[in-house]
């Protein structure tokens, strides 16, 4: 059987610069930032004491009391997002086949911040303890959730690969669509900021006290971020047939590892490397054919030139010529779900012709000699793009989007 194109015709974020699809892009293509003064826990004890913490956040404003004692922060983010994708596709009166409809979401921490919460009353002898923070605690919450609020009883999945979690559950909801095994997905991820990521990075010295700076000769290292994104994939014939919006073609996508080390990226970029071809390879198009990569970008000093030397590796001279983009100067590094974060804005890119901005540029570096789009948005037609999504253990991974042709 010929395997059937995947079309995107939902998408819904909740990100530190918006609490929706229309604000989030409004906010990457005007140079607006999320990060800044971390107030969700007590930071002051921190080296750094800042991230795109999504303060807009009160989940009263979308689930009732009883629901809340249920879900962890990253859940609230993840259904506030799966909320908005599913209207936004036209399925909200309900999936014509939910037993072929699959639920595939990436996940980074989970439910690990009211886990924190719960573990403060327990050690401190509070006498009103609430044991229901426990319950979100497991990877799959969010997969669950999603899945149960809207009846979907198709297959299931979460991914759990740290930063390229999200990149590759779309990768395997796309598979399953091209595959016939299923008519829908509902895929992306969520992720929340919590002490111990916090604490963790800040322990690495991996953070930079000041917003990041992804590609700059200054950069000292990232800045966490919180946030998730939704998107609903289905046949293109399907979605052409009920004349749904249509977002952009999910072509293909690839995974690599690195076989080198549990936090740093192989020096020379080769897992890196491999997952992009890998994703190049299975949408059926050459390396000519990209016209802007969705970077990875955490604006670490090992990470950003490494991605760079990747990037040469793969598209040699031609590599100088594609507009490059980390919206992590933006949102942070939103971990497990800063893939879909990424795919979404590439999918945005393609339908208004705006390429968003890498912030905080200062002064170039001869290692990330690449052709970042830094500090304002550029005016440009793309068709095809290539996001890249990289994470501790050396988990590569990388997706091609396209507009419909």
């Amino acid at each position: 059987m010929k395997p059937r194109r995947v079309a995107v015709t939902g998408m819904g974020v909740a990100a530190s610069i918006g609490r929706n699809r229309e604000e989030f892009w409004r906010a990457l293509v005007s140079g607006k930032t999320g990060i800044g003064p971390v107030d969700l826990f007590d930071a002051s004890g921190f080296r750094v004491q800042i991230a795109a913490q999504a303060r807009w956040l009160r989940g009263s404003d979308y689930f009732t009391r009883k629901e809340l004692s249920r879900l962890s922060r990253a859940d609230v983010l993840g259904l506030i997002a799966a909320r908005e994708a599913v209207a936004d596709s036209g399925w909200t009166k309900g999936f014509e086949a939910p037993e072929r409809t699959a639920v595939v979401m990436g996940a980074g921490a989970g439910g690990i911040y009211p886990t924190e919460i719960f573990r403060q009353e327990l050690f401190q002898r509070q006498t009103k303890r609430h044991p229901s923070y426990l319950l979100s605690f497991p990877f799959c919450s969010l997969t669950d959730q999603v899945g149960n609020r809207y009846g979907l009883t198709g297959p299931r999945a979460t991914i759990d690969t740290a930063c390229s979690s999200t990149v590759t559950a779309i990768g395997l909801g796309c598979d399953w669509i091209k595959e016939g095994r299923v008519d829908l997905a509902v895929t992306g991820g969520s992720e929340s900021l919590s002490q111990l990521t916090f604490s963790g990075f800040n322990a690495l010295k991996a953070m930079d006290p000041q917003p990041c700076r992804p590609f700059d000769r200054l950069r000292q290292g990232l800045s966490l971020g919180e946030g998730a994104g939704v998107l609903i994939l289905e046949p293109l014939d399907r979605a052409q047939a009920r004349g749904a919006r249509i977002y952009g073609e999910i072509m293909g996508y690839g995974t690599a590892g690195d076989a080198h080390h549990i936090t740093a990226p192989h020096p020379e970029g080769y897992g890196a490397a491999l997952s992009m071809r890998r994703a190049i390879n299975g949408a059926g198009i050459t390396e000519a054919d990209v016209e802007f990569i969705s970077a990875h970008g955490t604006a670490t000093p090992v990470n950003d030139p490494i991605e760079t030397k990747a990037v040469k590796l793969v598209f040699g001279p031609r590599a100088y010529d594609i507009p490059v983009t980390s919206i992590k100067s933006s949102i942070g590094h939103c971990l497990g779900a800063a893939g879909v974060l990424g795919v979404q804005a590439a999918l945005l890119a393609i339908g208004s012709g705006k390429l968003p901005p890498t912030l905080h540029f200062q002064e170039r570096d001869p290692a990330c000699d690449l052709d970042v789009v830094f500090n304002e948005a550029r005016e440009k037609n793309v068709d095809i793009v290539l996001c890249n999504a990289f994470a501790f253990g050396g988990n590569n991974s990388s997706l091609i989007v396209a507009r419909m042709g």
